[in-house]
């Protein structure tokens, strides 16, 4: 590439990113200033704190963060428990019919998340999950992408070290725990950081699983403030919206680049 196309590539890139990042910036901006300033329009006159403040006296928020937090961690978990070993018994174990139950699996990609709702909801409401932390998380630990995903990664190692582990009187366990999630670690912080940061984002199946504040997340919370009054405080809506992307966006710096790779290596493999 020479220099010329490669300057030219570099500021659409800039262009693209200030186009990207502008709702953002506006958001931070918006949220130290006044309701006044924001209603009418003009430049901000003065920055207060005010309305971090605001928004934390307004309705639960550290209640809902910690909703939030314990929810998306629980899924991450579960995720990363029932994938590898889904993914491991996909790979490494012999049965009948093992690539058509993949490919089964794998086609329940195709059906929206909107289709499942009503048969979740009403086996929750049977097993009386309703406002409860397992009612939230357990219908979203069987994931076909993320057991897709592993057994791409688990597939690279050798089918000669399973044998020679089984001659050392290895189980399948030992080697799941000591040879095989170590070498799909990458694999493994992408889909934990994919897992945390869909369902921290979450909004439809709270809403619907949840009756009251004891376990509402962050998402619902925030619904809730912008129509709590007749007037919307906007300056307190955006302090609040951007309180709950701070979370995500330090996960994703801390992981990115571990993110690409999996993702890469996934698409790859």
């Amino acid at each position: 590439m020479g220099t010329g196309k490669k300057l030219i590539f570099y500021i659409l890139l800039t262009i693209s990113a200030i186009i990207l990042f502008a709702p953002t910036l506006m958001a931070l901006v918006m949220s130290f200033m006044s309701n006044q300033d924001i209603l009418t329009g003009s430049l901000p006159t003065s920055l207060t704190l005010d309305n971090y403040k605001n928004a934390f006296e307004r309705f639960p928020l550290f209640q809902y963060l910690f909703n939030s937090f314990v929810v998306s961690i629980l899924i991450m978990i579960g995720q990363l428990v029932l994938c590898s070993l889904a993914a491991y018994a996909f790979v490494f174990l012999e049965f009948k019919g093992r690539d058509l139950l993949f490919y089964v699996f794998i086609a329940t990609m195709m059906i929206p998340f909107e289709a499942s709702i009503i048969p979740n909801f009403h086996i929750i409401r049977d097993l009386n999950w309703i406002d409860t932390y397992q009612g939230l998380t357990i219908p979203f630990f069987a994931m076909a992408f993320g057991t897709f995903l592993l057994r791409q990664n688990f597939k690279m190692i050798p089918k000669e070290l399973k044998e020679a582990s089984q001659i050392a009187g290895m189980g399948d366990f030992r080697f799941y725990l000591t040879v095989v999630l170590p070498v799909a670690k990458t694999s493994l912080v992408t889909l934990g950081v994919y897992g945390f940061l869909t369902s921290w984002n979450m909004y439809l199946w709270p809403l619907l699983a949840t009756t009251n504040d004891s376990v509402r997340t962050v998402q619902i919370g925030l619904k809730q403030l912008q129509t709590q009054e007749q007037l919307n405080d906007w300056g307190v809506i955006m302090a609040g919206a951007v309180i709950v992307i701070i979370p995500t966006l330090i996960l994703l710096f801390l992981g990115q680049k571990k993110l690409q790779r999996g993702l890469t290596e996934g698409a790859l493999k």
